[in-house]
């Protein structure tokens, strides 16, 4: 299944060649869908840009709102002595005379009422304007014509007329023309709304310049028989206006209660339900999931909410449960989960979210059973709550009661893996003002590949001599080895001197003031081993290509982190909230309590 629509400046819109529902123009993915015929509304696939909401729509007229053709450019250029090249407006405006410039507009207005008159509307135009004006979308005209004309060609129209508009800019407004983007930002003040949640629809570059110069979204409409220029970026590219009503409709912010199903179902759709032990798949009217665990003998459950970012969130929310099922020595199979997602959100915003959803069921062979989706104003940004369910025969459980003095204490990767990937996905500008490359954050923002510890722990899972496992998340490496200690009824001596820290870690907590061993750490796993097997086991992970320190041994029966730094002891740093709370402003966050 195509991936979600995201907007994105795209270049060299022709020629096409299909994969897999998926369009690949040069090295760049398109999702594509048909509409009438053969033609292709594109949006360029990247998964790093956030979903577009859409409050406003702005037009062009001639050529968008009309079918084009009716104005000949170059016959009002040898008409006016305009040269072949030169934007007929710029030139008039160059013309030494004000007496010239008046017969150079005359002669213009003459051809542009000509042509009015014989003007059409476009095929649809007047069913999207109705559209729009139904679901309550302020719209707009802005033009290079004049008024004068734009009424006379509305004359045309059957079903709409100049009323139908809240806004007409035109050329005789005191606003510099297309290209210039002062028309598109008296627009959105005109509407009342962030320029960014403007949508620009036109048939020419300077339509398309206009808009972007301005920060809003953009869509070139590109008529039959017409090819885009190869340096026209739109964020959007469409054949035929009835298309700009899916874009609209997906952009724009959703009420308060659950998705609409037309939506739901083909969010769904876009799911794969090939597992056969899962009999009753998600679905419009489906309350429940089930399966089919005649097979197996032990199911190990998790639940776990995702609260801290809406960067990848779906992504995490499905990791983070595997993680956990994972340190039982146990499968991941079985996945459900609840969105919550702020009102006036947008079916974007929750196709990202249901796209990420389905990517990491399908990397780690997770079947996505059920769920809800609802839009609520309980919640001021999306809230993603997982359960998932895995699989383990009796012999192979790993339980942390089974831990014992001697065991050695290993680390895989190093402390604050996603507190890394998280600071660099939700705090870009601010690390940017504190002086680090767009490179940099998009190094430590690929610090989210390293969060699963899947790999590793069925690795140690595979090893007889393992007595327990542990993922480190909220809290970091400094609650994690505490809540292993308790949970495993003994004693452990760590290291600090071995504890390892990424560059990149370091450097960014030592910017921002936050200590590493308090902040969140999914990606890490904590192994304890008997200690004849600690070195095979090491070799092993490390052989997979993942990092592992041994940082510590069990000691006697009893709870509570014993540190040494240079052989002699020091105290374990304990922390009340993670780091990442106190980061964002969230110190009122419930303490870390510890995990059963």
């Amino acid at each position: 299944m195509p991936g979600p629509a995201l907007p994105y400046r795209k270049k060299n819109p022709f020629p096409l060649k299909k994969t897999k529902g998926v369009y690949r123009i040069g090295q760049t993915l398109y999702e594509g869908w048909t509409s009438r015929g053969a033609n292709v509304c594109l949006v360029r696939l990247n998964m790093k840009k956030k979903p577009i909401c859409i409050k406003a729509v702005l037009f062009d007229f001639d050529g968008t709102l009309t079918q084009s053709g009716t104005l000949d450019f170059g016959v009002i250029r040898a008409a006016i002595d305009c040269p072949k090249n030169r934007p007929i407006l710029e030139f008039i405006k160059t013309l030494a005379t004000k007496h010239q410039q008046e017969d150079a507009l005359a002669v213009l207005e003459h051809f542009e009422a000509e042509a009015a008159t014989k003007s059409k509307p476009n095929p649809g135009a007047e069913e999207l304007i109705q559209y729009l004006r139904a679901t309550g979308v302020p719209i707009g005209i802005i033009t290079r014509n004049s008024l004068r004309s734009v009424k006379q060609a509305l004359n045309n129209f059957q079903h709409i007329g100049l009323e139908d508009f809240e806004l007409v800019i035109t050329r005789d407004d005191p606003v510099a023309p297309k290209p210039n983007p002062e028309g598109i930002l008296l627009a959105a003040r005109r509407f009342d709304v962030d320029v960014a949640h403007l949508l620009v629809v036109g048939d020419f570059i300077y339509d398309i310049q206009a808009g972007n110069s301005a920060g809003a979204v953009t869509v070139l409409l590109s008529n039959p028989g017409g090819t885009p220029p190869p340096d026209c970026e739109s964020d959007y590219t469409i054949s035929h206006l009835e298309e700009l009503k899916r874009i609209v409709r997906l952009a724009r912010p959703l009420r308060s209660g659950k998705l609409p199903n037309e939506l739901l179902a083909e969010f769904i759709e876009r799911f794969s339900f090939d597992d056969p032990s899962v009999l009753i798949h998600p679905g419009i009217g489906e309350d429940i999931a089930a399966v089919n665990v005649e097979e197996e003998e032990v199911l190990v459950l998790k639940s776990d909410p995702i609260t801290f970012t809406t960067d990848l969130i779906g992504h995490y929310a499905v990791l983070i449960n595997a993680n956990d099922i994972s340190t039982s020595g146990a499968t991941p199979r079985w996945f459900l989960t609840t969105l919550l997602f702020p009102c006036n959100v947008t079916a974007l915003e929750i196709r990202q979210v249901m796209h990420e959803l389905k990517t990491a069921c399908q990397q780690w062979g997770i079947s996505l059973c059920g769920g809800h989706t609802e839009i609520t104003d309980a919640v001021t940004r999306p809230v993603v709550t997982g359960m998932l369910v895995g699989t383990v025969s009796k012999t192979n459980l790993i339980e942390k009661r089974n831990i014992k003095p001697g065991d050695r204490v290993l680390f895989t990767k190093s402390v604050a893996v996603e507190g890394t990937a998280i600071i660099a996905g939700e705090m870009g500008d601010r690390l940017r003002n504190l002086g680090l490359e767009d490179d940099e954050i998009d190094r430590f923002r690929a610090f989210r590949s390293k969060i699963g510890i899947i790999d590793e722990a069925q690795i140690a899972g595979r090893s007889l001599g393992v007595s327990a496992m542990h993922d480190v998340t909220e809290g970091g490496l400094a609650t994690a080895l505490e809540e292993l200690s308790i949970s495993g009824r003994h004693k452990i001596r760590i290291d600090m001197d071995n504890i390892p820290i990424y560059p990149e870690t370091k450097k960014i907590c030592q910017m921002l003031g936050i200590k590493p061993l308090g902040l969140i750490g999914s990606g890490s796993l904590l192994i304890c081993c008997r200690e004849k097997i600690s070195k095979k086991l090491m070799a092993g992970i490390i052989k997979a290509g993942i990092d592992v320190t041994c940082i510590g041994e069990v000691m006697e029966k009893g709870a509570g982190i014993e540190a040494v730094s240079r052989g002699k002891p020091v105290e374990w740093p304990k922390f009340e909230v993670d780091e990442i709370a106190r980061l964002f402003g969230l110190e009122k966050a419930r303490p870390w309590a510890v995990k059963p």
